[in-house]
């Protein structure tokens, strides 16, 4: 296998969500195959296993359903309630405003892995792993991969597609760290509210509960936004404290939660570079990654891999083809990925603090509810991105 001289058109680094979508989708686009090469660090099995929950949107389910990767398990999200912890107002939004079945979805990051595996599986898409890319070298005729196996992948276009958690990434142009960590965690309420999602803003950052339907009934998905050393105070509590602590910062509106599965943690930032090179470019988590706020990360990132796809299977072919779809693919993707950084953003820190507008955002919150053109475009941007 050593010193084995691989080829392909394009040559996609991560195979996650993201960029086993750009490799689906780019199949279904007319793009054989065998040009079309992914490689990831993981094996396949160790990737289906992983058991965090992510949220994705009405329009991810459109790109799943185009590639053969859907239906998959998953909650329906009916309903999404927004409070600020400590203030009045609120707002809500619900399906039947939109005539869509749902407003989202809740799966295991597992189980979507499986699916789109099984589609590109179906499409003939060579996957490489578990190896590592080692070095990656660029000319005006394309790119090299070295892997750390000792082959080598030759490619028109290398397209990175992992990302990496934000604490562990190089940073990037456009870079904030929070000064928030997630402690994320399975947990069971008392009386829960079938197929509704809370974000509830708090002082310390966002506390979300995405419905997750289990093997003993309806569960919760939640992604708790604190400070550093308040995360791991709470990962060293004891169930019992822990649950405790969370009613207290969430409310009563589902009773009291009554249990929690293992806990885990991981720091909190923006870090976003939009640029890229005549034969290289990110996508997702690898050019973006943002704070949970919302759960639009994995949602950005399969729009960029739907409009990468189409891009690159037109001018695949085409002398300066990649160049000018790398370039075309950064003019079309600047608006919605703006949006949505600009939003997540100021949602994780605006509402985030102690200030005296507290109580005018919890207003604010109110008046949306009131406001049905503004609280019908800010799910739409939520669901779709920016058009």
């Amino acid at each position: 296998m050593a010193d084995e001289i691989l080829s392909a058109d394009v040559a996609i680094c991560g195979a996650g969500p993201v960029g086993l979508a750009l490799a689906a989708l780019m199949a279904r686009r007319g793009v054989a195959p065998g040009r079309i090469a992914l490689v990831d660090a993981k094996a396949l099995g160790q990737a289906i296993s992983d058991p965090r929950s992510i949220a994705l949107s009405w329009g991810s389910r459109m790109l799943l359903e185009d590639v053969g990767a859907w239906p998959l398990p998953c909650t329906p999200i009916h309903q999404i309630h927004v409070s600020r912890r400590g203030h009045l107002g609120r707002s809500m939004m619900d399906r039947a405003e939109h005539r869509l079945d749902a407003l989202g979805y809740v799966a295991r990051y597992g189980d979507v892995v499986d699916a789109l595996s099984r589609a590109c599986e179906r499409a003939g898409v060579q996957v490489l792993r578990p190896v590592r890319v080692a070095a990656l070298d660029e000319d005006r005729d394309g790119v090299v991969l070295t892997l750390d196996d000792g082959r080598t992948l030759h490619a028109q276009v290398a397209v990175q597609a992992e990302g990496g958690v934000f604490g562990e990434q190089a940073d990037k142009t456009q870079r904030r760290d929070y000064a928030q960590t997630a402690v994320i965690a399975r947990v069971t309420a008392s009386q829960p509210i079938a197929h509704r999602a809370f974000e509830r803003f708090t002082d310390e950052g966002p506390l979300a509960l995405l419905p997750q339907d289990g093997a003993d009934g309806h569960q919760y998905a939640l992604v708790w936004c604190v400070r550093p050393e308040r995360a791991q105070q709470l990962l060293d509590l004891g169930e019992p404290e822990f649950l405790h602590r969370l009613g207290d910062a969430f409310g009563e509106r589902l009773g009291t939660f009554v249990r929690a599965a293992a806990r885990a943690a991981f720091p909190l930032g923006l870090n976003a570079d939009p640029r890229f090179t005549a034969r290289t470019v990110a996508i997702g988590n690898a050019a973006q990654t943002l704070h949970p706020v919302a759960g639009q990360g994995l949602n950005l990132g399969l729009r960029d891999a739907a409009v990468l796809a189409r891009l690159l299977a037109r001018g695949i072919d085409h002398d300066h083809g990649i160049a000018d779809a790398l370039a075309r693919f950064a003019e079309e993707r600047a608006r919605d990925r703006g949006a949505i950084i600009r939003t997540t953003d100021a949602m994780a820190r605006v509402f985030a603090n102690t200030g005296p507008l507290q109580p005018v955002f919890g207003l604010a919150l109110a008046a949306l509810d009131t406001v049905r053109p503004a609280r019908m475009l800010l799910a739409e941007l939520m669901m779709f991105g920016r058009r």
